[in-house]
């Protein structure tokens, strides 16, 4: 646990002053009490029971002190709370050997079964937003809560010659910023693009005020890239990560196929398809975020209910000291009722 505000933690000082003062009154309540005419009769009227209990409360309002001299210092804690994704992004790969029948009845048909199960899980409040890639990119569904609209766009993938990873990644995070000023068309479509674009290309078509923050950092939106992991054009996959790690957005990667791949023909050609894992797994590390391996229909399927578990609950770092008052409040309640149970009055 940290603070945020560090220099208010000097008020937990007062918290043995406290404690003195209680045990000064105890004695000058002991001297009063040798006043009385009978020392048998208090004796009798301040049993064992009576005197630990008439501690009880002190120390609950001592407890609710302290907890509440914490609270001032907004404190943060590491904990488990539910994600606040508030945009998921599914980028799938329509490129030609997604119709590799190594996943039954073939890649796409796979995918995208397995891409409405995933929808079927999200909470109403959560916008999900499509993008498809072959050779090139394109945003097929803006981000919406319209489950109906998201399942027509996957319906609608048509396959296409060629696979850019990277385009499909940058047209995701565009989707994600649409206001902070990445250029799409530059870093897609500009010089040579079946090699990689230099990391300096990537920094001059974003804004020049961006500055990069921690890996995963960013809790408002992820990004799911369903593909088998052979780029053959576009934009260098890794260099598109980095621009992903560096606004905090974390990639899941999920390979689709079977490692060992299969050859596939369509209209007089035919090519060998294997599963590129080590770019999936390499994305995934980059930004903080998880690579799945989905090797046949079912798995794909257990595969996207898994990343939907992942998104519902995560770990970070958040401020508890509204968690810490409003502990500090039961305890003071607390200590009333007691007092009032056990001495008619409170204490």
């Amino acid at each position: 646990m940290k603070f945020l505000w560090p220099e208010t933690l000097w008020l937990l000082l007062a918290i043995p002053v406290l404690v003195a003062v209680y045990v000064v009154l105890l004695r000058r309540r002991k001297k009063l009490a040798l006043r009385y005419a009978s020392l048998t009769l208090v004796k009798e009227a301040m049993g064992a029971g009576q005197s630990v209990r008439r501690h009880v409360p002190p120390l609950l309002i001592l407890l609710a002190l302290t907890t509440m001299f914490a609270a001032v210092g907004r404190p943060v804690a590491v904990v488990t709370l539910p994600s606040q994704h508030e945009t998921i992004i599914l980028a799938m790969d329509v490129s030609g050997s997604m119709r590799a029948t190594d996943v039954q009845p073939n890649r796409l048909a796979a995918s995208q079964a397995a891409a409405k199960a995933f929808l079927a899980e999200q909470p109403s409040t959560t916008r999900i937003g499509v993008v498809a890639f072959a050779a090139t990119a394109s945003l097929v569904q803006t981000p919406t809560r319209n489950r109906e609209d998201i399942i027509a766009s996957i319906d609608r993938f048509q396959l296409q010659r060629g696979t850019a990873i990277g385009s499909g990644i940058i047209v995701s995070l565009a989707t994600l910023f649409p206001n902070a000023g990445i250029d799409v068309s530059k870093l897609i479509y500009g010089r040579e693009a079946r090699r990689f674009i230099p990391r300096d290309r990537a920094r001059e078509a974003e804004k020049k005020d961006f500055k990069p923050v921690p890996p995963g950092s960013y809790h408002s939106g992820a990004i799911i890239l369903l593909t088998d992991g052979q780029r053959t054009t576009g934009p260098d996959s890794l260099e598109a990560a980095r621009m992903a790690a560096d606004r905090g957005v974390r990639v899941f990667t999920v390979g689709v196929g079977t490692k060992a791949g299969e050859t596939i023909g369509f209209e007089g050609w035919s090519m060998r398809v294997r599963l590129d894992e080590e770019t999936l797994k390499s994305i995934a590390n980059l930004t903080h975020g998880e690579y799945f391996y989905a090797g046949t229909a079912p798995d794909l399927v257990k595969v996207y209910k898994t990343l939907n578990s992942r998104l519902v609950l995560e770990k970070k770092e958040t401020e508890i000291t509204a968690l810490l008052a409003a502990a500090a409040a039961v305890m003071v309640l607390f200590a009333a009722a007691l007092s009032l149970l056990w001495f008619n009055r409170i204490v």
